[in-house]
């Protein structure tokens, strides 16, 4: 799918579909606007019949037999001192969503005085595309053609040479990550994932290393091993490595939780645990390789960038971890494991290590790691944690320009006791209460401290069970804006 833009006088524009955004103000001289289609007072006579008063979020549409325009959707976005931008891109994702299957190109009109920046102009771009994707991979619509291949946004004067490209290979990567967690855990195997990885590699230019069980087993990671061995399928550690061209500037280490699949071990998910959507465990390794993507498309200077994943699925077999075993990690810390359903933080501690032994200026982790997140924060707001308030900021002011809600919180240090063992150094898990601070607390022993890190906790908005803003239901591929706004934010 493309963007485009018409510059040129009205009179001399032709498409058969058109969103118009109207305010809940004076109605009349706003359909003067669309007077190059369509006769405003007829249309003025239209709407007051259905006495729509441009409220948020309410629409009219209409179908023309007799004239170039075929169909009309006018769209209510509310009193114009209460507009915000998210408004207007979830009001335009929902139309785009119900039309998607309809027409090749929409053309879009709205009071782009409400808009300030080409910055805005290019989320609201990338709302749209994002609300019309589709995955029919697994179901009978699986070679159908997508309708929808071009959106259009009309009079943008004020935006004249508006570029549309980084927001196109955004998109990619989020798609991507969406793939990547949609996709049964029977397709999406680690082998597969490490596969997924090369393609992104040799496609972007990316240095690509893939570890065997042996390499990692040599390396010391018997966190990440112990999980791993419960599965008939071999474990992939990932390693992408993106160098911007000329001088390095600062060095930069994302790593996501690699969980295939997560039966929860021994400690099995069972009850209302969702065994069966398990397979979105590995939402934070879907984040980071869709960032890989867009990274790779979009060439930041000044950068180096490691992308990490240790791909693995958490199985029962007679070689499974036990609950009580003691393991190492590759930094030499041990780890009682008092719950096998808490691998992604044993995976993690590895992963972490391995970043840490990079020596970047910071590390981002994303993984979807507890249940008390979104117990804490519901399904709209990530939770994070960081231990540098310079990057804490950075990443509030990302998530913000992406439009991904992200959620401060405590690194409490009087929580760690929860964490003592008896035998060994540490247990993998907690008490119940505060169940997403003691797994932050728990990766924060796996980095050189000097080093600046984060970690955000996506198990919560990885996924969503309907449509929602920009999000159809199923993976949203949560993160991956953040990360590449966050990127984007340094090599200015």
């Amino acid at each position: 799918m493309q963007f485009s833009t018409f510059q040129k006088n009205l009179d001399n524009w032709q498409g058969s579909s058109l969103i118009f955004g109207i305010l809940e103000e004076e109605i009349a001289s706003q359909l003067e606007n669309i007077k190059f289609v369509v006769d405003p007072k007829l249309l003025l006579k239209k709407v007051t019949q259905k006495k729509f008063k441009g409220e948020k979020g309410k629409t009219l549409s209409f179908e023309f037999l007799d004239q170039k325009l075929e169909t009309l959707i006018i769209v209510g976005l509310g009193k114009s001192k209460d507009l915000k931008k998210s408004d207007m891109e979830n009001s335009i994702g929902n139309l785009i969503r119900k039309t998607v299957d309809k027409s090749e190109k929409i053309s879009i009109l709205l009071p782009w005085e409400s808009i300030i920046s080409k910055l805005e102009i290019n989320q609201l771009a990338e709302s749209a595309r994002l609300s019309a994707y589709k995955d029919n991979r697994f179901n009978k619509n699986k070679d159908e053609e997508k309708v929808l291949k071009e959106i259009e946004f009309l009079n943008l004067k004020k935006f004249e040479n508006i570029s549309f490209d980084d927001t196109e290979k955004i998109c990619e990567g989020v798609e991507l990550a969406r793939r990547l967690v949609a996709a049964p855990p029977n397709s999406l195997t680690p082998q597969e994932m490490s596969m997924q990885a090369t393609k992104i590699a040799k496609d972007n230019g990316l240095e690509v290393k893939i570890l065997e069980a042996k390499e990692c087993e040599d390396l010391g990671m018997g966190a990440y091993l112990a999980v791993a061995k419960g599965s008939d399928l071999d474990p992939k550690f990932i390693h992408l490595t993106l160098k911007s061209e000329g001088p390095i500037k600062e060095k930069i280490a994302l790593v996501g939780k690699g969980l295939t699949f997560d039966s929860g071990g021994y400690n099995l998910k069972v009850g209302a645990s969702q065994i069966e959507m398990m397979k979105y465990d590995m939402g934070g390794s879907a984040a980071v390789l869709g960032a890989a993507k867009a990274l790779g498309a979009i060439k930041p200077k000044g950068l180096e960038i490691h992308f990490i994943v240790a791909a693995c699925e958490n199985m029962i077999n007679g070689s499974a971890v036990h609950p009580g075993d003691v393991v190492k990690a590759s930094n030499g810390k041990t780890i009682e494991i008092n719950n096998t359903d808490a691998e992604g933080r044993l995976t993690l501690a590895d992963a972490l290590t391995y970043a840490s032994n990079l020596k970047p200026d910071s590390i981002i982790d994303l993984a979807t790691l507890t249940g008390a997140i979104v117990v804490a924060l519901g399904n709209d707001v990530a939770g994070f944690w960081s231990n540098n308030d310079d990057l804490a900021n950075d990443l509030k002011a990302a998530s913000a320009q992406a439009g991904e809600d992200l959620w401060q919180m405590p690194l409490q240090k009087s929580y760690k006791e929860g964490l003592k063992s008896h035998i060994a150094d540490m247990k993998n898990t907690g008490p119940r209460a505060g169940g997403s601070i003691t797994a932050a607390l728990f990766l924060e022993e796996f980095f050189d401290k000097k080093i600046k890190w984060a970690h955000i906790d996506i198990a919560g908005t990885c996924w969503t069970d309907k449509n929602k803003g920009i999000n159809p239901s199923g993976a949203t591929g949560f993160g991956v804006k953040t990360l590449v706004q966050w990127i984007k934010n340094k090599s200015i």
